[in-house]
């Protein structure tokens, strides 16, 4: 199943309608009811750059998706420590 920020591609494997592939981004996998299989999923089209040029609502057979690049595990929070004075520092760079 795909999930929000994974890069996939979307060829005819997930759904007739896509004769030509697309390649997307997951915005996020919609709840919406449907056939056994199946899934709704919002995305924004990507063009040859990898530049959005649309935002587009998908159904698509998750087993047909080509996932090309997965989302990036979330950053953890930087290291906090209090100083002396019980004022809180942050040890992380940025």
């Amino acid at each position: 199943m795909p999930k929000a920020g994974d890069l996939v591609q979307v060829t005819r494997a997930a759904s007739v309608q896509f004769v030509e592939p697309i390649r997307c981004r997951v915005v996020r996998v919609l709840d919406w009811i449907t056939y056994d299989g199946w899934v709704w999923l919002d995305v924004y089209q990507l063009d040859g750059r990898g530049d959005a040029v649309a935002r587009r609502s998908i159904f698509v057979r998750p087993a047909g998706l080509r996932v090309l690049r997965p989302a990036p595990a979330p950053r953890s929070a930087p290291a906090r420590r209090t100083t002396g004075s019980g004022a809180v520092r942050s040890t992380g760079g940025g």
